[in-house]
């Protein structure tokens, strides 16, 4: 079979690779059907994990239809169309049974990182009663796609983390695909202020006609003086992170109120300037956290009801065998205004 494979910073390749075997009794074979690119895939492309063996398969989101089962897999059967979590849980474990699948001792953030992943013809995932889900015949299998990783993470690592209430005020900084899903979920609980901050004005008016009701240009003006002229000097009620880099860190710690939250979800490589000198007066919850996925059947339903515009993240498909162009299309993403990928297995 072919698949997207790493062997260190700036080197991937689309080879042939052996196809999986179930190796325990929980494992299934899924046949891809569609897959994407997420950011953490290009911070892997760059060199940001070098823990990582060469020649793994890379990817951790996508929907799939069962080819095989383990005998002792109980909730799914051959020919069963999934989405694949981004994370794996056992179900059994003192963090599983916490709801913190992300830290699951046999699990967690696996799939393209620990174990090859799933930007392939078949991928092998572990533990999965507690790992997949049916797809209602509601859901598209593109829009299935964003509910693997990018709808959940930013549901509960901004939205849940970062308390976000009704009539609040918030601000979410990066207007990427995790971004976008902050925005996104942040309308299920009604805040009167949704502000967008980002470099990239394509990203920005689509946040305008995904709900937001202010946007923040920051390459073009002072993101911070910008939200306190909207929303006033003090802030507001929640700061939510969503690029991992020290820039955007900033901005959220010098807009965010007394009392208010500062919801870190970006994937951050290096140090920031925590400035406990300012905030530690300020009664802050500062939150980080790699998504559990607890919420997965919830956002489910919600999008079985065709209200979230989950479709308009989607700016670009490609056939599996043009992964590699894919990426630098990804990899250029201002340039080419490319916001969530599709791929879909051609072979």
């Amino acid at each position: 079979m072919k698949a997207l494979t790493y062997y260190g910073d700036h080197d991937i390749r689309f080879e042939d690779k052996e196809k999986p075997k179930i190796l325990k009794p929980t494992d299934v074979i899924v046949k891809m059907v569609k897959t994407t690119i997420c950011g953490t895939d290009l911070g892997i492309y760059k060199g940001k994990n070098p823990e990582i063996e060469p020649g793994r398969i890379l990817g951790h989101e996508g929907v799939g239809i069962i080819e095989e089962v383990g005998e002792g897999v109980k909730n799914y059967v051959v020919g069963d169309k999934v989405l694949i979590s981004c994370i794996t849980s056992c179900g059994s474990c003192e963090y599983c049974k916490k709801q913190l699948y992300a830290h699951c001792k046999d699990g967690g953030w696996i799939l393209g990182y620990m174990i090859d992943g799933v930007q392939t013809e078949y991928a092998r995932i572990p533990h999965a009663d507690n790992s997949l889900y049916k797809i209602p015949s509601t859901i598209d299998d593109e829009v299935a796609v964003m509910l693997s990783d990018i709808l959940p993470t930013g549901h509960e690592i901004g939205v849940q983390y970062g308390d976000v209430k009704p009539g609040d005020a918030i601000a979410i900084v990066g207007a990427g695909p995790v971004g976008m899903s902050v925005l996104l979920t942040a309308q299920f609980y009604s805040p009167s202020t949704i502000i967008v901050v980002d470099l990239d004005q394509n990203r920005l008016d689509m946040a305008m006609e995904l709900g937001a009701t202010h946007v923040v240009n920051s390459g073009k003006e002072n993101a911070v003086e910008a939200v306190k002229a909207i929303v006033g000097e003090e802030g507001v009620d929640a700061a939510i992170e969503a690029v991992g880099i020290p820039a955007t860190w900033d901005i959220c710690q010098k807009i965010v109120k007394p009392g208010g939250h500062l919801a870190n979800v970006g994937v951050h490589g290096k140090s920031v300037n925590f400035e406990i000198e300012k905030l530690w007066i300020k009664n802050l919850t500062i939150t980080t956290g790699l998504v559990n996925t607890n919420t997965t059947p919830m956002l489910l339903k919600a999008a079985a009801t065709n209200k979230l515009p989950l479709k308009k993240l989607i700016t670009h498909r490609f056939k599996l065998s043009e992964i590699l162009h894919a990426y630098d299309v990804f990899l250029n993403g201002s340039k080419e205004k490319a916001l969530k990928i599709i791929i879909e297995n051609d072979l």
